[in-house]
């Protein structure tokens, strides 16, 4: 998506005589280069190591009992080191597609050789604590490789521990399991700022979400909803004014850590509109979810398309909803309508100014 409208821009600024042509293809080469790029022959590489995976695991467990024990276990020895071995000499080669194929199979048929020597030496222990080392493993394997795509097997195994645990504790809080989640989460992002694998980030978010989703369901006050919809405005917020001492780590965050806490703070008002149905309470949430939606695009929505879009749907939602639930009759629709018009006239011409004193600066330092 970026690289086209990148290329449009490109061509169009040739047109206008304010870049030269080889300039832009200059400038298009070098974002091709770069290793966050879309590549089609990446992801069918990683769709490959994953199937190849998946027979080879498969093939053993079928043969497994008609395969000697010691064979057993120096075959799945083989496989790992021969893997990891050959994605080395891929990557001295300069095959990163390659060896990121092979780092997959080999962060899969780890998780494949704790569970088969589990079973076939009788080793105490259970799913949770083989998805824990399940996880350490491709955790160190995209840190001694510094693999993004290992970094995204990290990601998946992180969802598939959490699915574990809720299957197996009935969804239920028990012990200290439950935070390994959000520990997971952030190894996750930890990773994908080490090995630079930007898309991967979007997993260790969405765990994140689904980890605070499933705390809503463990207790359903509405002290949890308001700390949702508080603490991601709060956060937004931090992003999209950021400290000066932590500016430069937000920016190089992207654009997702301010969608994701508007989109927890987005929750949290929906969560707060079915405890609430009526009374002053119901009016005053409906002004601060509109008062939110219209903070968002003052503040993200020029630069974060994904922010713009939520806040549209947010705004619009809550003005059908108050239209339909809190007024009467024609006329106070009508009023509703009038107040909320001139609020967000007001909001829209105080950011056109700022924006325009932002572009005068801007153009003023670059001359």
């Amino acid at each position: 998506m970026y690289r086209g409208r990148l290329e449009r821009d490109l061509l169009l600024w040739v047109g206008k005589g304010l870049l030269a042509k080889e300039t832009a293809g200059a400038l298009l080469a070098e974002y091709d280069s770069r290793p966050a790029s879309f590549s089609l022959g990446r992801v069918l590489m990683a769709l490959a190591a994953v199937l190849l995976a998946a027979a080879v695991l498969l093939v053993i467990a079928s043969n497994w009992e008609a395969i000697p024990r010691l064979i057993r276990v120096g075959a799945i020895l083989a496989l790992i080191w021969a893997v990891h071995i050959a994605a080395a000499l891929m990557l001295a080669r300069g095959a990163a597609a390659a060896a990121g194929g092979l780092l997959v199979i080999g962060a899969m048929s780890f998780g494949g050789a704790i569970s088969l020597v589990g079973q076939m030496y009788h080793l105490s222990g259970d799913e949770q604590t083989v998805m824990y080392l399940w996880f350490a493993i491709a955790t160190i394997s995209a840190i001694l490789f510094r693999s993004g795509a290992v970094v995204v097997v990290a990601g998946f195994l992180s969802w598939a521990s959490f699915a574990v645990y809720l299957e197996n504790h009935d969804t239920h809080w028990i012990g200290v399991d439950p935070w390994m989640a959000p520990v997971m989460a952030v190894i996750v992002i930890a990773l994908v700022r080490y090995t630079g694998a930007a898309r991967a980030r979007h997993l260790a978010y969405l765990l994140l979400i689904g980890w605070l989703a499933w705390l809503y369901t463990l207790y359903e006050e509405m002290a949890v909803a308001l700390a949702f919809a508080v603490g991601g405005m709060a956060v937004f917020v931090l992003t999209a004014l950021p400290h000066p001492r932590i500016a430069p780590l937000v920016r190089s965050a992207g654009a997702a850590p301010a969608f994701y806490s508007f989109l927890v703070a987005a929750i949290g008002f929906l969560l707060l509109h079915i405890e609430i149905e009526q009374g002053w309470r119901l009016v005053v949430l409906g002004l601060a979810t509109l008062a939110a939606a219209v903070l968002a695009i003052a503040l993200q929505g020029r630069n974060n398309g994904a922010v713009r879009y939520l806040a549209y749907t947010a705004f619009a939602a809550e003005m059908l909803y108050l239209a339909s639930v809190t007024v009467g009759s024609i006329l106070g629709t009508s009023s509703l309508f009038l107040f909320s018009g001139l609020v967000v006239a007001l909001v829209a011409w105080i950011v056109i100014r700022l924006e325009r004193r932002f572009s005068a600066t801007a153009r003023e330092e670059l001359a």
